[in-house]
């Protein structure tokens, strides 16, 4: 739980720094291609060529592909429609992705996780961000597609690395590898090279973005989801709501309704808690009794 933690900590910070330095300013796919090249560029003295399967390294690079690649495509783009509060509160609806894609995997409906998903979705949406512009619905719709790749990269790393002995960084730069060819394509293809990044501040955040919150930040959030169960994996998705609101309203001024986030930031834990109850009496019903 410790690098969801963590990770969500340097998550918050990027919604904002998207939102106020970049969006509608550098081109969206410039971005993306930036902040995937220099991820990938932190781990490839760790990648382990000759000795990674390679059914293995493609597994991960199509992992990679959605969860990043395509992820981020959708993401990048949804800023154009929404403010930084409303793409943050549009992903309320990916702890329940990734329920069930973890239940379509598994071949079974686990009722447990899908309560504690419901929990942390009513604690997103009790944070309701009022006030949604004309362009709410296009918006939307891009942030749902990216929350569709971003659980099934998560839950599908999860089922792949979980049991795995490997050392998880010396086969992470094949995640990257998978979205840095997403995002070549996309950028040759749609990238507008009149919209580059023109300020020391553009590129110190993209620079930021990159080594950190994509490099550093995916390879943790990821490692974690192997650590934790469905459930507090699913509950941690909506703990970034708030933190990025928080750090939204504090360094950049922006309104926002403070009871609503207290509650609604409360709830969330209040789900993280009830799966940590309920995980730890599943365990105490199944260990053996001593009879002695």
């Amino acid at each position: 739980m410790s690098y969801l933690f963590a990770v969500t900590l340097l998550w918050a910070f990027s919604f904002s720094l998207i939102g106020v330095y970049l969006a509608g300013q550098v081109d969206a796919w410039f971005s993306v291609l930036m902040r995937i090249a220099l991820a990938t560029l932190v781990f490839l003295p760790f990648l382990k060529f000759k000795k990674t399967p390679k059914p293995l390294a493609i597994k991960l690079m199509l992992i990679g592909a959605i969860q990043l690649g395509v992820m981020y495509s959708f993401y990048y783009h949804s800023f154009l429609y929404l403010t930084v509060p409303e793409v943050l509160l549009f992903t309320v609806m990916t702890p329940i992705y990734i329920t069930l894609l973890n239940d379509a995997l598994e071949k079974h409906f686990n009722p447990r996780f899908f309560v504690i998903a419901i929990v942390a979705v009513f604690g997103a949406l009790a944070i309701r961000y009022e006030d949604i512009n004309s362009n709410f619905l296009i918006g939307l719709l891009l942030v749902q597609a990216a929350n569709i790749c971003f659980a099934t990269g998560q839950v599908t790393y999860k089922h792949l690395m979980s049991d795995s002995k490997l050392d998880h960084k010396t086969v992470f730069g094949w995640f990257f590898i998978g979205a840095l060819i997403v995002a070549s394509v996309c950028y040759v293809l749609f990238g507008n090279a009149d919209k580059l990044p023109s300020t020391p501040t553009q590129w110190g955040v993209l620079i930021y973005l990159g080594i950190f919150a994509s490099g550093l930040g995916y390879f943790g959030w990821n490692k974690g989801a192997t650590l934790v169960n469905v459930g507090a994996l699913a509950a941690m998705n909506n703990l970034l709501i708030p933190a990025g609101i928080i750090v939204n309203v504090l360094i950049w001024n922006t309104e926002a309704n403070i009871m609503r986030l207290s509650i609604g930031a409360g709830i969330i834990l209040a789900a993280l808690f009830l799966n940590q109850i309920s995980t730890k009496s599943s365990m105490d019903k199944t260990l053996p009794i001593d009879e002695s």
